[in-house]
Parts: C-alpha cells; structure tokens; sequence
C-alpha cells in the first residue's frame, strides 16, 4: 500500500506517526510509571484520568471528561480533512485489589495515548476522525459496558486496543464470556455447642455449593470456568452462621454455553439452599457480564504486518490458548475492533502476579509497548486512509452476525 488515493503519500504520514511516538518518548514512559506508581482500583481512576486527559489536552485533542456519566472516563476527539470513519482508540487504567498493576494497564493506558497522539499528529491530512476513549474498571467493574449502554460508542466504525501479556505477542484471541455472580445464604444463629439443633447453618449452605460445582465440573466443556471465593463465613466458631456470601466467575468461551452453565450453576446455588433448609439470593451483576471477544481478521491482520515491519515477531493464536475474560468482548460484539497482545517479555510470567506487576515498569516492558503502540497508530491510519480495509472489517463483522458467530465460536 504504498499510496492510496485518498492520501497519496502514505510513506510519509507514516513516518510522521512514528516520529511523534519517538518524540513524546520520555513522557510517556513518565506518564506510565506515573499510573503505575499509584494504583486506582475500578471507577476510582481520578488521578490517572486526569494524567491521561491532561496529556491528550496537550496535544491538542478536545476532551470531555466524565465522558457518558462516569466519572473517570474520558473521550478525546481530534477531526481529519474531511467526512471518512472514526477510529476509537481504547485506554484502560484500573489496578487490582492489593495487587496494583498487575495487569499491566499502566502499560495499556500509555500504548492507547501514544496511539492516539500519533494518529492525530497527522489526521489533518487523512480523512475522517481519531478518537481516544478512556474506559474505567476493566477489572470487573464493565466500564466498556456502561459506556456502550449510555451509546458511548454509537458514532465509532471501528475501535482498538492492545493488551501486555508474556511469551508470545499475538495480533488476536478469542477471551471468555462471563457474568460474576453473587450468592448469599440466609439462615438462623444458635449456640454451636449447647443448640446446634436450633440454628440454620448459613455455611453448610455455602459448602454445599462449593461441593456441587465440583462434581459438575466434569460434565462441563474444558473451556468452562467456574471459580469463587467465600466473602463471608461466619463470625465466631461458637456460633452458627445465620449469614454467608459467596462470590463468584462463571465463565465460558461463548455467551450461549456460558449461559447454559450459569443456569446449572444457580440450580446448584438453589439445591444448596434446600438441602441445607436456608434461604438464597443470588445476584448477576449487570455491569460484570463480559461478552467473547471475536476479533476483526481485517484489522488484526494489518497491525501484525506494521509489528513485523518494526521488528517483532507475531505468533498465530492456538486452540489451547489460556484466556481471561474482557469488557473489550461486549465492544465487539457492537463494532469492528481488535484486541492485540504484545509480549513484554519472551519469558512467561503469571498475570495478575506481583512478578507481572513489577515486570510492567520495566524498561524492556515499556520499549516493547512503545513498538505496539506505533504499530496500532498505523493500523489505525490504515482504517482511515484506505476504505478497504474498513469495508473487509465490516462485510466479516456483518456476516459473522449472520452466521452467529460473534456471539458463539469463531
């Protein structure tokens, strides 16, 4: 693609592109350790927010903050020389509970703003628009889904991000659809020695359920994933619990067999409450319902071609991939987008570790996502100097809906 007709010089918008990364080198890489050096958990991101924002500012993006209700995103728009698609380029900021960046999203937040300056260093000679979204509590909390209900992404033809992992950099996988689930078991408090027989035990309750995942997990596909923790168990060992909470991840590769394990699951939540004579409310969170990711061939293909053309190796996605789960799924299952993964070390490391955590501030780390970013600021010039590659994102997301396939597995 070595001119179009709508820019007929790509060789030279992209070169602008990449030196702008080059440019802004040491800021952010500050601006990354910044957000890692002060954790913020999920819809709590005030500072990291304001860093980001203030960074886009100064490049010349006009930004709303609070963007759709929620208080620490934020939107960025930058228009082109004239009508042609918008490109949304996603940040994300949030950290773990006692763990900090253990996902890596500082690096995420720097590779989306590194991006998005890029693209708009040379907009004014492309056609259509940039936009940067800064998307809250990835971890659980659905800022991407609270952003598409409210029609956050109702004017974006397509969106993209790029997520840190280990090993192998990836231009696409597929991730796992899910819903967090609360259980809570209500039952009656007695004297655990003197009146066993008068109390309702609330945490047999909640072992029952426990015990029941496990013997269903072996009629369950491989791909399924069911995991808890037990939030509340009681106050005293003398005492019967009348009050226990569970939380709990159902997961699947597809929305329509994660629902069909979701409902075994709360048949299991449900035959606990009986067996054990308590009472159980069970609560889906909304905003926690994470759809699969079925990323765009398209687009992932183009961002694998400018990673290799800077020197990276991208390796094919297996079957037996090892995959989370991601609100970057319900985006899309709106819109064309992709969800790339670069290796910030050859080496493997566990995520959501304290080892990923302190590897994400490395030097090598930061390089490593710096080359991501310049290679996700082309992709994006690409989708908005050449209708092809949109047009090809477009007919696959359309004839996947027809099929059913962004919805089940690809």
């Amino acid at each position: 693609m070595a001119s179009i007709a709508s820019v007929p010089d790509i060789a030279a918008v992209r070169k602008r592109a990449l030196d702008a990364i080059d440019r802004r080198r040491d800021a952010l890489i500050a601006l990354s350790l910044a957000i890692h050096a002060k954790p913020e958990l999920a819809y709590e991101e005030r500072e990291a927010a304001l860093r980001l924002t203030e960074f886009l500012e100064g490049d010349g993006f006009k930004v709303k903050r609070g963007y759709c209700g929620l208080e620490t995103a934020y939107r960025g728009d930058a228009k082109g020389k004239g009508d042609g698609p918008r490109v949304a380029i996603l940040t994300e900021y949030d950290a773990l509970a006692d763990l900090g960046h253990g996902c890596g999203h500082n690096l995420i937040a720097m590779i989306g703003t590194a991006a998005a300056v890029a693209v708009r260093e040379v907009v004014d000679e492309l056609p259509g628009s940039v936009t940067a979204i800064g998307t809250p509590a990835e971890e659980g909390g659905g800022g991407k889904v609270a952003l598409l209900r409210a029609g956050g992404f109702d004017d974006v033809d397509a969106a993209m991000m790029i997520h840190p992992t280990t090993g192998r950099s990836l231009a696409g996988r597929h991730s796992l659809a899910t819903n967090r689930v609360q259980v809570e078991y209500f039952g009656k408090a007695a004297h655990a020695a003197s009146q066993p027989d008068q109390g309702v035990n609330a945490l047999d309750a909640l072992l029952l359920l426990f015990n029941g995942i496990g013997a269903m997990r072996q009629q369950l596909r491989p791909d399924a994933r069911i995991h808890g923790i037990i939030a509340k168990g009681g106050s005293a060992p003398n005492v019967i619990p009348d009050y226990t909470m569970g939380r709990f991840s159902v997961r699947a590769l597809d929305r329509a067999y994660q629902q069909e394990v979701l409902r075994r699951f709360v048949a299991c939540a449900e035959g606990a409450a009986t067996a054990s004579g308590t009472t159980v409310k069970i609560t889906v969170d909304p905003y926690a319902g994470y759809d699969n990711m079925v990323f765009s061939t398209p687009m992932a293909e183009r961002w694998a071609v400018h990673m290799r053309s800077l020197g990276m190796q991208i390796f094919d996605t297996r079957d037996d991939e090892r995959v989370g789960s991601t609100d970057m799924g319900n985006v899309m299952q709106a819109l064309p987008a992709i969800h790339p993964y670069i290796a910030i070390s050859d080496q493997t490391i566990p995520g959501h570790s304290t080892a990923f955590r302190d590897y994400a501030k490395t030097p090598e780390a930061l390089e490593r996502a710096l080359i991501a970013a310049k290679a996700l600021a082309l992709t994006a010039i690409d989708v908005l100097a050449d209708p092809e590659v949109l047009r090809k994102a477009r007919a696959e997301f359309d004839a996947r809906r027809v099929t059913g396939i962004v919805r089940g597995r690809a």
